[in-house]
């Protein structure tokens, strides 16, 4: 027997991990001899010390480390202090970051990298340590799933979010990805359905599903969206989908889920097609679009739609171009992400022919290329500020549309003189909030008068009015007997600042007790005097 130490790192304390409870899975169903196995979440904001404290209590003889590009990073000098702290211990290292750069961790500690599925290769491994030559055969490992969900598990859950994987692999060979171009295994629906039971009655809010392209199947789709739409549960379940791929049947079923209760993520990359085809991705963005706003027209889904800046022969007028007709799609989130030079993905290994540059650090972001400047890149990463801290936190979102549709500024033009003018790392939400006034103050057409207002608006909508930004506020009598018709009206009482009087005469409250379930903003009611 050895003690052994499954240690995830992961990007946040509310994210938990499945990879690792897998892992621990197959070391009880696959290995010959017995292990002692004990999984160690920590987070990437925790001290190496506090780490290596909580793994040598242990007094492991293996520890196998899953790694991702959220926490390659941190993991040298944590090697280096686990080296330090137990030189008899042998360090594995599983999951993307190493298998598809093994050299690199070997020369900085690591005592082996896994390639391939983890709950396969590492009780193999593990009873390998301890003299036991076996490797499971190739018919028995795809066989039935691993059920990473133990008690274990759900004793260590608190409510974070939860992590399912119903099929692995991904049938499209998108060049950014390294998911891509393999043959999808699909999970025994009885066994699916049974975990989706389980996790909706954990505690936890918002269940992933980590599916590449979970509709794929069109078929299994429809039957395990039925499923969980039945559920008695409030959770949310997340879904990454291509959304040229949903038939009528499943958008007809998907209009009648309860609201809040399906979110889904439809990576639409780019609309250029010379980028979609030289990043081999396929994608009908036409049927795309309208089955994106079919879904968002009975307001019951919460959805998001990504964007890839970087792609090959996509230059920023172009890109600018597609940003403005995804965000006319009114999806929820509209997420502007970077192309990032995966370790194994095809288009790292055609970056140097493409004249991509990158950052040979995680996570390897795009630097510059034939179509993007480093100049293009500031101006796309100062748009993305602002469309993070705003829209995609559904933040000042009246504020913006008023902006828009007076001031005759491109999507892209608004959120981009925003990002430069009032960039936000971190900056207390109230501070924010004048720096939006201030900016969009200066926009053509805009009445002050009328941005005010709708910065009130917003602001109760997200935080019920608490601690109001003082240039905000006005009348404080008015807001006072607004307060008390509210008090009237909801039959309960409300806090200080969940009442506010416009400069339009107009009073306006929230209800604490009514928050819209797919955008998680309260509901406003309006109130003459």
């Amino acid at each position: 027997m050895s003690k052994v130490v499954l240690l995830a790192i992961n990007s946040k304390y509310v994210h938990s991990s499945l990879a690792i409870w897998v892992v621990a899975g197959g070391v009880s169903r696959y290995a010959r001899l017995s292990h002692d196995v004990k999984v160690v979440e920590a987070t990437i904001h925790q001290a190496n010390g506090e780490i290596v404290e909580r793994i040598t209590d242990f007094a492991p003889d293996v520890v196998g480390i899953s790694t991702y590009i959220w926490n390659a990073a941190k993991l040298p000098e944590l090697i280096g202090s686990l080296k330090e702290k137990l030189p008899k211990t042998t360090l594995v290292l599983g999951g993307p970051e190493a298998m598809y750069n093994a050299e690199y961790w070997l020369a900085h500690g690591a005592d082996h990298v896994l390639r391939g599925e983890g709950e396969f290769s590492f009780p193999s491994l593990l009873d390998s340590l301890s003299g036991v030559q076996y490797v499971p055969s190739e018919s028995e490992c795809p066989g039935e799933p691993i059920d990473p969900y133990s008690e274990d598990y759900f004793n260590t859950l608190r409510g974070r979010i939860v992590y399912l994987e119903t099929s692995r692999g991904c049938p499209f060979c998108c060049s950014f990805c390294l998911s891509g171009g393999s043959d999808v295994r699909f999970f025994p629906m009885d066994a699916v359905k049974e975990w989706i039971y389980k996790l909706s009655r954990s505690g936890t809010q918002t269940i992933k599903l980590v599916d590449r392209t979970f509709n794929c199947d069109a078929k299994r789709a429809y039957e395990l969206f039925e499923y969980i739409i039945g559920l008695d549960t409030n959770c949310c379940f997340h879904f990454e989908v291509a959304a040229d791929l949903f038939d009528n049947r499943t958008l007809s079923l998907l209009g009648n889920a309860p609201a809040g209760r399906i979110q889904l993520e439809a990576g639409l990359q780019s609309f250029y097609e010379p980028a979609l085809k030289a990043s081999f991705r396929q994608t009908g963005i036409e049927k795309a679009k309208k089955n994106i706003k079919n879904l968002l027209r009975n307001g019951n889904i919460h959805m998001h739609v990504d964007l890839i800046a970087g792609l090959p022969y996509e230059t920023l007028s172009i890109f600018q171009d597609g940003f403005d007709r995804a965000f006319m799609l009114g999806a929820h989130t509209l997420q502007l992400g970077f192309l990032k030079l995966l370790h194994g993905s095809v288009l790292r290994s055609q970056a140097q022919s493409l004249g991509i540059q990158y950052n040979p650090h995680t996570p390897y972001e795009i630097s510059s290329s034939h179509w993007l400047s480093t100049e293009d890149l500031r101006t796309l990463r100062e748009t993305e500020n602002a469309l993070q801290h705003t829209y995609n936190k559904s933040r000042f979102l009246s504020t913006l549309r008023y902006a828009l549709s007076v001031s005759g500024l491109r999507p892209f033009t608004l959120f981009h003189l925003l990002g430069k003018a009032a960039p936000n790392h971190g900056a207390h939400l109230a501070d924010y909030a004048r720096q939006i006034y201030d900016c969009f103050s200066k926009f053509p057409n805009v009445r002050e008068d009328v941005l005010l207002d709708c910065m009130v608006c917003d602001w109760l909508g997200i935080v019920k009015g608490k601690n109001m930004p003082q240039f905000m506020r006005n009348a404080d009598r008015e807001r006072k007997q607004v307060k008390k018709i509210a008090e009237n009206s909801l039959g309960h009482g409300l806090a200080r600042d969940e009442a506010a009087i416009l400069l339009s005469g107009v009073g306006v409250y929230v209800d604490s007790h009514d928050r819209d379930p797919v955008t998680g903003l309260y509901r406003l009611h309006f109130t003459k005097l």
